[in-house]
């Protein structure tokens, strides 16, 4: 019988709040995280909107020493740690266990602006400087790394990387860790902080980014919208605390939901478009509820990848009936997306934390800016368009498509006794 895991802290660091509470108020009404870019200068940039993380303070578990060794996707991780472990009670004297806690974490792309910075000094300089700790500050491995270090955890640390999906594969592996009795607690999630003009132009110059709506910036991202023309490059972190249920019960954790299954498949088409048949994301989400245990018909809620692309939109909607067939129509599925923008190797960690307070509070999350649904494509189904809808939700599962073909799938629950 494999052993249950359960979710008892959440923390989260995004552009709709620098907590798991505001981001999820800001769901819940339905708020825009975009906005005009600050971080660079976008004056010879074709690329004006962006989901920033605004007002950052990492204070409250970094102090500015160590935060100027840190790069942002490293900040924004270790803040959302310390928030997960607060909220799980694990920060108080001797509650965490250093072995018997390990550290799952999904990143895309590393310190995007130490690079940026760093190899500015370097051909600026002409080859003579190159900042100190620009490996340090650089490699995705160092988020997880910095956790262990500021939080004591000295059971496993590990690094998943690929690409869109890397939260998502993050969780999924913790959760088989945790399964395996190896340990009893991880700290599991992403973090992405690459909105720079090296970053945007590197995207921008694939054509997946939205350009039209620098009058406009909170409707640039329109998942399944016949107006979409691009995803808007988000940042941030969120963490979960996974813990085994028994662990979990015997020290009188607070329990949020149930853990209840991960499924991963390969498209192996393209290196940046998904299958276009959905079969590669369809055999994801499959496994994930096989895994669980659930039927098809279980599920109430899908927090889809909807990344307002062209090509994703209907490609998951087509995965979505190919899994589900006719329970696709009774249904509800959103793209968060629409008000996070796409944050990359935190966005699978960002939307699970997401379907786990749907479940908590009996709330379907809105895709907004969902005026007119793109239904010649086959974007036809109930993606909870513009407000959100109060419901009992038992069962959420959230999909991550990710560049190179990687498909990853989590399904939460209610806790079953």
């Amino acid at each position: 019988m494999k052993r249950r895991v359960v979710v008892t802290g959440l923390g989260a660091v995004t552009p709709l709040g620098n907590t798991a509470e505001e981001t999820w108020a800001g769901i819940r009404q339905g708020r825009s995280g975009l906005g005009l870019i600050t971080h660079f200068d976008t004056s010879h940039s074709r690329v004006k909107v962006a989901a920033e993380v605004k007002n950052f303070d990492p204070s409250a578990f970094i102090d500015k020493k160590e935060a100027r060794k840190m790069a942002r996707f490293t900040q924004y991780a270790v803040v959302a740690a310390g928030q997960a472990l607060q909220d799980a009670g694990l920060l108080a004297e001797g509650a965490l266990e250093p072995h018997n806690t390990a550290v799952f974490l999904g990143n895309g792309i590393g310190g995007f602006e130490v690079f940026e910075d760093s190899c500015g000094k370097y051909i600026k300089s002409e080859g003579a400087r190159v900042p100190p700790l620009t490996i340090p500050m650089l490699i995705p491995n160092e988020a997880a790394g910095n956790i262990c270090m500021r939080f004591g955890i000295k059971g496993a640390s590990h690094t998943v990387s690929t690409a869109c999906a890397s939260g998502t594969d993050a969780l999924g592996d913790a959760l088989d860790l945790i399964r395996s009795g190896r340990v009893d607690v991880c700290v599991a999630g992403g973090t992405e902080a690459a909105i720079t003009g090296f970053g945007v132009a590197a995207f921008d110059v694939l054509q997946t980014l939205s350009v039209s709506f620098a009058d406009t910036p909170e409707k640039a991202s329109r998942p399944f919208d016949k107006k979409r023309e691009g995803f808007v490059m988000g940042e941030g972190a969120a963490i979960l605390i996974l813990e085994e249920y028994e662990h979990a019960k015997k020290r009188g954790a607070k329990i949020y939901a149930e853990f209840l299954g991960y499924g991963a498949s390969s498209d192996a088409y393209h290196i940046t478009s998904p299958s276009p048949d959905g079969a590669g994301g369809a055999a994801a989400l499959t496994a994930a509820l096989a895994d669980a245990g659930v039927k098809p018909e279980d599920v109430q809620y899908y927090n889809a990848h909807g990344t307002s692309t062209p090509i994703n939109d209907p490609t998951e909607t087509k995965m979505v009936k190919l899994a589900f067939g006719e329970h696709a129509y009774k249904m509800k599925i959103s793209s968060t997306k629409s008000m996070t923008g796409h944050c990359l190797g935190a966005a699978g960690a960002i939307e699970a934390l997401i379907c786990i307070k749907a479940i908590q509070d009996g709330f379907y999350p809105p895709t907004i800016n969902l005026d007119e649904p793109d239904i010649e494509s086959g974007c036809d189904l109930d993606y909870v368009p513009n407000t959100g809808a109060a419901g009992d939700i038992c069962v959420a599962a959230s999909g991550s498509l990710g560049f190179g073909g990687h498909n990853g799938v989590v399904v939460f629950g209610k806790v079953r006794d």
